[in-house]
C-alpha cells in the first residue's frame, strides 16, 4: 500500500468536448482507460471501481449559443457530473474524473464542494488560466471559462451548477505552470486574489519550491481538488494534448509535482483532462497521463526510508 494510503477508487469518465472548437478530447477517457488506468492504481493496492461515464450529446447535433458555444448542452452534462461526484464521495471513494475538455471541472469540483461542509481549494495544473469571462473570451468556448465560473464570476447558468454562489473562493485557488494567459485573465485574477504559479516562477525557483509553497497557501482549507490539464506539460512528451504549448513542465517536473503532492497527503479528488488523442502518438500522452496518475497516488522509484 502507499505510504498514505486512501479511501478506494473511483472513476468516472466525461467524454465531452463541447467546450472547445477542437474535436479529439472526447475520446479522451478511453485512451487513458486503454492506457491501463485502472490496473496501474490496482497495483498499488488501490480497490478500483470503474463507474462509466456521462451522457454528452453529439456537438454537431445540438445548436450553440453565439457568444458561449453549447452553453446549454455543457449545463446539462455538468449538472450530471457534479450530482455524480458528490455521490461518489458520499460513498467514501476517492474520484478520478477522466475529461474531456477542462469545461468538465464546472461539474466535478462543484460536486465535490458541495459534497460536505468547509472549505474546498483547487491546484489547477495547466498551461493556461481558463479565467475568463463570456465577455472577455476571444473564442466563446467554455474550456477557457471553468475556474472563473468556479469562482462565481463566470455565466450565471454554469455558477449555480451544485448550488448557490461559487463553488471555491477565489483565495483558495492555485494554478501552477501558467505560459498562456489572455490579457484580460491576467486583470481577472489579480483583481480576484488568485495565487498563480507561471513557468518563470518554475524555472527561477525550482519546481520543488513552488510546490510546497502551493501546499502551505492550501494547508487552511478541508479538502484539495486537484485538476490536472495535460497541457501543464511540454508538447515534447504530451503531444496528443487540446491546446499545446510550448515550453511546459519536463518529463521528470510533472512526476515530482505529483510526488510531493503526494507526501503532503492532501488531495482528495482528481480531474485528468484534455488528452486527445487524434493528435497524440501511439496513446503516449494518456500513458504518460497514467504514470503520473501513479505517481500521485504514491508510487516510487524505490520505498526507502527519508
Amino acid at each position: 500500500m502507499p505510504r498514505n494510503p486512501r479511501n478506494p477508487v473511483g472513476i468516472f469518465g466525461v467524454p465531452m468536448d463541447l467546450g472547445q472548437d477542437r474535436r479529439g478530447v472526447d475520446m479522451g477517457p478511453s485512451a487513458i482507460r486503454y492506457a491501463r488506468l485502472e490496473d496501474a492504481i490496482e497495483e498499488l493496492g488501490y480497490p478500483v471501481t470503474d463507474l462509466g461515464n456521462a451522457g454528452v450529446p453529439i456537438p454537431e447535433l445540438i445548436e450553440s449559443d453565439e457568444s458561449v458555444r453549447h452553453l446549454d448542452a455543457v449545463r446539462s452534462v455538468c449538472e450530471e457530473v457534479s450530482g455524480r461526484a458528490g455521490a461518489v464521495v458520499s460513498e467514501g471513494l476517492f474520484p478520478i474524473f477522466l475529461g474531456g475538455d477542462h469545461s468538465i471541472s464546472i461539474g466535478t469540483v462543484s460536486g465535490v464542494a458541495g459534497s460536505s461542509g468547509g472549505r474546498t481549494g483547487v491546484i489547477w495544473l495547466d498551461a493556461h488560466a481558463d479565467f475568463n469571462l463570456p465577455e472577455t473570451s476571444p473564442s466563446g468556448n467554455i474550456h477557457g471559462m471553468p475556474l472563473a465560473t468556479l469562482a462565481g464570476m463566470g455565466p450565471a447558468d454554469l455558477v449555480e451548477i451544485g448550488g448557490p454562489g461559487a463553488s471555491v473562493r477565489p483565495e483558495d485557488i492555485v494554478l501552477i505552470g501558467l505560459r498562456s494567459v489572455d490579457l484580460e485573465e491576467r486583470n481577472l485574477l489579480r483583481e480576484a486574489g488568485v495565487r498563480a504559479y507561471t513557468m518563470k516562477e518554475i524555472d527561477a525557483y525550482g519546481v520543488a519550491r513552488v510546490v510546497r509553497q502551493a501546499m502551505k497557501y492550501l494547508s487552511h482549507v478541508d479538502r484539495v481538488h486537484l485538476s490536472f490539464d495535460l497541457d501543464v506539460l511540454d508538447p515534447e512528451i504530451a503531444p496528443g494534448v487540446g491546446t499545446p504549448v510550448r515550453g511546459g513542465l519536463t518529463y521528470r517536473e510533472a512526476h515530482l509535482v505529483m510526488e510531493l503532492i503526494n507526501e503532503a497527503d492532501v488531495v482528495t479528488s482528481l480531474d485528468v483532462v484534455e488528452v486527445n488523442p487524434i493528435l497524440d502518438v501511439r496513446n503516449g500522452t494518456a500513458s504518460l497521463a497514467v504514470e503520473l496518475v501513479g505517481s500521485l497516488l504514491g508510487r516510487r522509484i524505490i520505498d526507502l526510508p527519508v
